[in-house]
């Protein structure tokens, strides 16, 4: 096969690639009809896939965790051909990388012909995503998985799971009610047919809502706008991964032959060169920034370009070059920044109380040695409850999964945030485990507790105004109850006393799971609310005392 055919080859990946994780995504979603015929919850698909193939995601927990999750063996699918074949991956599969190439074909006319050749030489600062590299597996081996929030597969994950996916679905519900409007003959079946193509493909059954939509959205937004100002700029200078696959393919045989004797020098390989690798007669080669994505060797008229296993050739780079000072720099940067970050929290010392983490969360500093930030847990929730933290906990936990109870529960039979994990920062347990029931329903162990539910009495409507309401207690999804109704006499305005049912909590009973505070008809702030406190995997945020015994404070 020529390497011009091979170049169209390279573009179908991209696309079949692209699909496949936009397809993938979409389905990391609850079925709301399977719930419904009693089946257990549990996703057909590996929806993780491209997280779990990501080398610098199993690199970076191994090095946090002094272990390797089992999933993310399948990362060598990936890194095991990089030694052979360089960066394939970046230009064949990365769906942000395809991402970035195609709106980098979108460039002005003004960024054509002499500037689009001269921006795409290779640059000095493209030795950026190394040293970022450098300093975020720094932070991995003291502990913290952060880097991974520059991830370009978590990035992408994030950005579509929170920001594009939500607008897309909310973009179909308003067409589909403005076609349901119109006095128009076909209007409605026009309406029928895109919910029915739309509810297979992109759009779920719920419209989600997250915080943190415009942060998100307006980085994801800039990265795409730079591919116009310079072709794949995240790629050529942010881009962990992108880094360490650049390091991996300095042992690769695939090296670009240049033929001098047959170059006219119309520098047409560099119009549209993804990598800056410098791949004109005459200039070294730079293998590290190369992702293979064979434009020069198709755009040369003389045909003086040609990938093929060979030996190093003379003029040729294999390695990144690095200055040892900048890369000494983000070493320290790396272990400085840590300190820093921990010591903006305060979530050693006095945890927040609305720290709540999904069911099966590891403790809060093994959470964050293993959590990446990407949102498969928040797409997958299925009644929207699980948001990206700002503050709750701290710089180093930013856009962590919460769960936030205004805005959903969480479900009791509702496992599918540990099976979408791609680390094992949410533990994979089953439904019985998480209810601590038997398959007969017998209550066989503790259930896992996430929190405990208060009750703010100048708010509750039968404690401070007399007024009969039951709708915490109906919500309340554990079995016995863990909220219950007593009796009580409540003086009204005019003198007269009333028997009011009044609502307790059962601190043994109650799981946290947020489903009375959803439901509290006190909308602007609730009259009942969850905190943290007796969550399961802490023994020190513990609020019931055994007689002789009081929890030991310990240090995550």
């Amino acid at each position: 096969m020529s390497q011009t055919a091979l170049r169209r080859v390279r573009l179908f990946s991209q696309a079949v690639f692209f699909a496949l994780f936009v397809l993938l995504l979409a389905w990391t979603e609850f079925d709301g009809a399977r719930g419904a015929t009693g089946a257990a919850l549990r996703l057909p698909r590996p929806v993780s896939l491209f997280l779990e193939l990501n080398p610098l995601v199993a690199l970076a927990t191994a090095l946090s965790t002094a272990s390797l999750y089992r999933r993310l063996a399948w990362c060598l699918v990936i890194l095991v051909p990089t030694f052979a074949l360089g960066r394939f991956a970046c230009g064949w599969i990365c769906p942000l990388g395809s991402l970035n190439h195609f709106f980098g074909s979108w460039k002005s006319e003004k960024k054509r012909g002499a500037k689009l050749i001269a921006s795409n030489r290779y640059r000095p600062w493209q030795a950026i995503k190394y040293y970022v590299l450098a300093a975020g597996l720094v932070l991995a081996v003291f502990g913290s998985a952060i880097v991974l929030l520059l991830d370009p597969i978590s990035l992408l994950v994030r950005s579509f799971a929170i920001v594009v996916l939500p607008a897309i679905h909310a973009l179909v519900s308003s067409v589909r009610a403005t076609l349901y409007a119109w006095p128009v003959p076909g209007a409605r079946t026009a309406a029928d047919v895109l919910q029915v193509v739309s509810s297979h493909t992109l759009v779920g059954f719920r419209q989600p809502h997250f915080q943190q939509v415009v942060a998100i959205g307006l980085i994801f937004a800039a990265i795409l706008f730079l591919n116009l100002r310079v072709t794949r700029f995240w790629c050529r200078a942010l881009c962990p991964l992108g880094g360490l696959l650049g390091l991996a393919s300095r042992w690769s045989l695939l090296r670009l032959k240049k033929n001098d004797a047959q170059c006219d020098n119309c520098n047409r390989c560099l119009l549209h060169c993804q990598g800056g690798d410098d791949p004109l007669p005459g200039a070294p080669w730079r293998k590290a920034e190369c992702h293979l994505c064979l434009n020069c060797v198709g755009d040369c008229p003389q045909h003086a370009l040609r990938f093929q296993f060979a030996a190093a050739p003379a003029r040729a780079i294999d390695a990144p070059q690095l200055q040892r000072r900048r890369l000494i720099g983000s070493l320290a940067l790396g272990a400085g920044l840590l300190p820093v970050l921990r010591g903006a929290s305060l979530s050693g010392s006095e945890p927040d109380p609305r720290l709540i983490r999904p069911p099966g969360s590891l403790l809060e500093a093994r959470f964050l040695e293993r959590c990446i930030r990407c949102g498969e847990c928040m797409k997958v929730c299925p009644t929207n409850a699980l948001q990206p933290s700002v503050t709750e906990g701290g710089l180093e936990g930013l856009w962590t999964p919460v769960l936030v109870p205004r805005v959903g529960y969480c479900e009791p039979g509702c496992v599918l945030c540990g099976q979408v994990c791609p680390t094992g920062a949410i533990w994979e347990i089953t439904a019985e485990e998480k209810t601590g029931r038997s398959a007969g329903n017998q209550q066989a162990a503790d259930p896992v507790k996430i929190g405990t539910a208060f009750y703010d009495r100048g708010r509750c409507l039968p404690w401070a105004m007399g007024t009969e309401c039951l709708v915490c207690e109906e919500w309340c999804p554990t079995s016995p109850k863990a909220i219950y109704l007593v009796p009580g006499d409540v003086v009204t305005s005019t003198g007269e006393t009333k028997r009011v049912r009044q609502p307790y909590v059962d601190p043994k009973r109650c799981t946290g799971c947020g489903a009375c505070e959803y439901a509290c008809p006190v909308h602007d702030r609730p009259a009942v609310y969850v905190t943290s406190i007796g969550e399961s995997r802490s023994k020190a945020n513990q609020i019931l005392l055994e007689r002789g015994k009081r929890p030991a404070r310990t240090a995550g």
